[in-house]
């Protein structure tokens, strides 16, 4: 007899014996090295009918068989598959990965071994690689085949129409009917061929990876999907069958699921001879008894069920390799049966970090060429850098690579205009590969050098802000040791930095007013996309502004001059100061401050106008998607009223430093007086206006929401939790809001948006830590008036941000007048508990249409935006955060230090939206690289990194380590301050209310 026990939290061992073998539900230890000794030939099955041979030593245990197919494929996800074969008494078996080859494969020559898939994860966007999602998709087309996934007629006509889809292309009824006659995928195909001939024809333009893609979609909702049946008896003597999910134990009647227990229920597993018992956790709700038994044709039957039933609880239940049970020192008991391998999460976790390179593979069956993208493999830096190869020697990035799904790639050069012609680039820059980072519109580890068809080809992984390059060693002019001693000296005065960093960050804020005056202005005088009480309402308003700040930072640059020495020594004295300048300044933007004004006035009227004409809309996403628009297009609009606030703060700094007495402290002071006056005037609009913007960019990230943007609406918090259903804990993007709690689950879709599951509304909502309860760690249970769900964070201080913030919230919701009116226009609610059979997300087979249009309606790729940050990086942001992040932005030069030598690379570096954005200088109008900051550590190097420089701070997230070293103790300081403000979320939300915003 062999037995597991299950202890309350997912990360631990199931198994405690009773009295007899026992194995614990968990992973092992690695197997011991590849013995040498006698090779033998075994003949391997593959997915797509093709037979292989593979050499091994007899005596290697079967880890190293399964190692050597998955490197002959190339398969870097190989964890989900398995080889099983027909043992000495003809019952097919999962070849053991740690006992000896020769123990478990009598006779090699006479037996074929199978290469399989074994485990069917519960969200197919879970599977990273093209090749994993094509060889799943062989294996549904062989279980159609094979009669195990059973449906109905509609599903199985539309999953043929994809697998035709991807053999032989696009829709053609004479090749349709010919190939379908040559080619059965399901018995009785013939009566289902008219049906499967008009669904092909709705495929049209589908890539093979695209195709696969739909397959899964469609087949993850199919109650016999990745089932595999094992005959019993229940206690009764009924004949029944007994399945393994990803979700726990199933129990059929024919094809129909009568029971489930999931792995949340479960306390124990074990066989005893022909009896296969599940011990159940004690349940004064249930109606079953405390153990269920289960009879089987055989022990051998028996045991081989309950193997499986071990791997299947550890692959998708543990968190990490626990270390292997001691050995007996007298004897043992039962079983000795263990789990070995990496977990699924484990899995994800290597595949997101990118440590890996992608190669080509051929589709067997396709007559269509498919590869995977070349071009994002990593290079060397960290693996992480874009290959400089296909850049231009300018590092304009962009060129030169071909999409994954056969698309042909646009060129992504910046034209030249003619002199003294402002404006942007003809037409849009091409949307990119999420392989490498680049900028795009959000703020974010923007994609690079790959261009995608409207249509995206799932074959290419998710953008990861996770893996995020920066620019390769040759990237720029290097700054080596030898010219330490060629630098410039600059004045030691602190006034003089905080004076600099008034003049590198208004270059900045230069460079984003031109993205409105020159670029997006240019763009529309040829294009008749916007009305022109828009445009009267937009330009006029910024023109001027543009035009005082350029005059403002030629003073200020003149004025460094001075200070520096640059000019007349002999009377420097007198000008090493600036908050003359400062108030000069100040006095004059107070005439500017009717624009000011009009500023929050032009982001509603953009927004409704895009609202209302899909002309517009379209207009303004595809200037996004050019270079020069490297954070959302209505960000510019709000920058006017975000650099007051940089103008008090620096003049705050340079009144707390100088004394009274000083020569400049009287201007500086009156300055600050003047901008403080400004600031206070315009509080109340900046407020409104970065609440209404960041609703406007969350809409564009989500599917299946009409009105979110709604009057009295406040965005609060986003991130990613772990909501745990009938499949276990699976990851989800929340959104509060100060009415309504949503959570949503990415697809892998062309739009890369997130697809709303459900919503709470916070009226009447409880909330209560429950990790005692689902022994999960970090876990809460919110309670709605009509529905619960349960959810983990990834960490204790991420759990107190939501308690925190979600309770404030309900304290907001009981408040007010009653409960918010409905949120969303469909998606039905979710109340049912975690334990219930089937999954609270679980789609149904009849929702099948949404998934063939998916990719034909969607909007372009949005892979780089905040909600991709946190969802890669498994963390979350707050209103308070995004507010700290628009007073915390910084400009100026970094060196950053090469990985393989002890050169430094200087860039011009922008910090803003929670991001690095990295430019050869300051006159480039878009950056090179960017690097999201949410989830890094900011630290100083120790000394055995032997970094013997001072001014150097250091970031570090997982294995991506970057130095970069400051020009001044005082620009360290701001650095570190600014970047501090980044990788350290707000604990704390302010007190909301309908009548008080947010403290800006």
């Amino acid at each position: 007899m062999g037995e597991i026990e299950q202890r309350p939290t997912p990360g631990s061992r199931l198994g405690a014996p009773e009295n007899s073998g026992i194995s614990t539900l968990e992973r092992g230890q690695k197997p011991p090295p590849t013995p040498s000794g006698k090779l033998v030939s075994i003949k391997i099955q593959m997915l797509d009918d093709t037979q292989e041979a593979f050499e091994v030593p007899q005596r290697a245990p079967g880890k190293v068989l399964l190692d050597a197919v998955c490197s002959h494929l190339n398969l870097v996800e190989g964890d989900y598959f398995g080889l099983e074969f027909p043992d000495h008494k003809k019952i097919t078996v999962w070849l053991d990965l740690l006992k000896p080859i020769v123990k478990q494969i009598r006779r090699p020559k006479h037996v074929v071994v199978r290469f399989v898939v074994k485990f069917f994860p519960p969200d197919h966007t879970q599977l990273q690689e093209e090749l994993t999602r094509y060889l799943f998709a062989l294996q549904v087309k062989q279980d159609l085949a094979q009669g195990r996934l059973t449906c109905n007629d509609t599903s199985a006509a539309l999953l043929i129409s994809h697998i035709v889809q991807s053999e032989i292309g696009d829709f053609d009824e004479t090749l349709d009917r010919e190939h379908l006659a040559k080619n059965k995928y399901i018995p009785q195909q013939d009566a289902l061929e008219d049906k499967i001939v008009e669904f092909h024809h709705n495929h049209i333009g589908q890539t093979p990876a695209e195709s696969d893609f739909q397959l899964l979609e469609i087949a993850r909702r199919l109650e016999m999907y990745g089932i595999r049946l094992h005959p019993a008896k229940d206690r009764e003597g009924t004949k029944i069958n007994l399945a393994v999910a990803n979700t726990g134990i199933l129990v059929f009647q024919g094809f129909t699921k009568i029971n489930a227990f999931n792995w949340a229920k479960v306390r124990k597993l074990s066989f005893k001879r022909k009896r296969f018992l599940i011990k159940l956790r004690p349940d004064a709700n249930s109606a079953y008894q405390d153990t269920l038994e289960f009879l089987m044709a055989s022990r051998d039957f028996c045991k081989s069920f309950w193997k499986i039933c071990v791997e299947h609880h550890a692959f998708f239940r543990l968190f990490e390799e626990p270390k292997p049970k001691p050995k007996p020192v007298l004897f043992s008991r039962g079983s000795s049966f263990r789990f070995s391998g990496r977990t699924q999460k484990q899995v994800l976790d290597y595949v997101k970090e990118g440590g890996h390179k992608k190669v080509q593979f051929e589709r067997k069956h396709s007559k269509i060429h498919s590869i995977r993208s070349l071009a994002s493999q990593p290079t060397e830096l960290n693996s992480e850098a874009p290959d400089q190869s296909q850049q231009s020697a300018s590092l304009t990035f962009g060129e030169g690579a071909e999409s994954p799904g056969a698309q042909s790639c646009q060129q992504g050069k910046e034209p030249k205009l003619p002199p003294g012609e402002p404006g942007p680039h003809p037409s849009p820059t091409p949307r990119r590969s999420p392989a490498e980072l680049s900028v795009n519109s959000q703020g974010g580890a923007a994609p690079a050098n790959v261009t995608l068809s409207p249509n995206l080809s799932p074959d290419t992984k998710q953008a990861s802000p996770l893996i995020s390059p920066l620019l390769n060693d040759q990237a720029c002019p290097r700054t080596d040791d030898e010219d330490e001693g060629r630098r410039k000296r600059f004045p030691t005065d602190k006034a003089y930095f905080i004076a600099k960093e008034v003049s590198t960050t208004e270059r900045t804020y230069l460079k984003d007013l031109e993205v409105i005056t020159s670029w997006f202005q240019s763009t529309v005088s040829k294009e008749d996309s916007m009305p022109e009480a828009l445009k009267s309402l937009i330009f006029p308003n910024f023109e001027p502004l543009h035009k005082f700040h350029t005059s403002f930072l030629k003073e200020i640059e003149q004025r460094l001059a001075l200070w520096e020495g640059r000019s007349n020594a002999q009377i420097r004295g007198d000008y090493q100061r600036i908050g003359d300048v400062m108030l000069k300044n100040v006095q004059g933007m107070k005439h500017l401050a009717a624009h000011l004004w009009k500023h929050g006035e032009a982001l509603e009227a953009l927004e409704n106008g895009i609202k209302s004409s899909r002309r517009l809309e379209n207009f303004c996403r595809d200037f996004e998607l050019q270079k020069v628009c490297y954070l959302p297009l209505n960000t510019f609009l709000l920058r006017p009223l975000h650099r007051l606030m940089h103008y008090k703060q620096v003049l705050e700094r340079l009144c707390k430093h100088y004394p009274p007495s000083h020569h400049d402290f009287r201007d500086c002071r009156a300055a600050l007086a003047e901008i403080t006056e400004m600031v206070a005037q315009l509080h109340g609009t900046m407020i409104k206006m970065e609440n209404f913007q960041k609703l406007h960019e969350l809409k564009k990230d989500l599917i299946g929401i009409d009105n979110l943007v709604v009057p009295g609406r406040e965005f609060i918090r986003l991130g990613s939790l772990s909501k745990l259903s009938g499949k276990g804990l699976q990851q989800r993007m929340f959104f509060l809001f100060n009415d309504v709690l949503l959570y949503t689950s990415r697809g892998l879709t062309a739009s890369n948006q997130f697809k709303v599951h459900g919503q709470l509304p916070l009226y009447g909502m409880t909330i209560e830590e429950s990790e005692d309860e689902w022994g999960v760690p970090h876990c809460l249970t919110l309670r709605g008036q009509r529905q619960s769900i349960i959810v983990a964070a990834s960490s204790r201080s991420e759990m107190e941000k939501w308690v925190e913030d979600i309770q404030m919230a309900i304290d907001l919701a009981e408040k007010s007048s009653g409960p918010a009116p409905e949120l969303l226009a469909s998606s039905p609610p979710d109340n049912k508990s975690p334990d219930e059979a089937t999954s609270a997300d679980q789609e149904s087979e009849d929702d099948l249409s949404a998934s063939r249009t998916s990719l034909e309606r969607q909007a372009p790729h949005r892979g780089n935006t905040m909600v991709h940050v946190c969802w890669h990086r498994n963390t979350s942001v707050s209103m308070v955060d995004f507010s700290i992040a628009v007073e915390n932005q910084l400009s100026g030069n970094l060196l950053r230090k090469f990985k393989n030598s002890n050169g430094w690379q200087k860039l011009w570096v922008v910090f803003t939206n929670f991001c690095l954005f990295f430019y050869k200088s300051h006159q480039d109008n878009h950056p090179l690289a960017s690097l999201p900051l949410l989830g890094y550590s900011l630290t100083i190097p120790s000394e055995s990194e032997n970094i013997h420089k001072d001014h150097v701070f250091k970031l570090h997230f997982k294995s991506h380590v970057y130095y970069f070293r400051a020009e001044s103790e005082y620009t360290f300081e701001r650095w570190m301050e600014v970047i501090r403000s980044a990788t350290s979320s707000s604990s704390r939300a302010p007190v909301l209310s309908h009548k008080e915003s947010l403290v800006y």
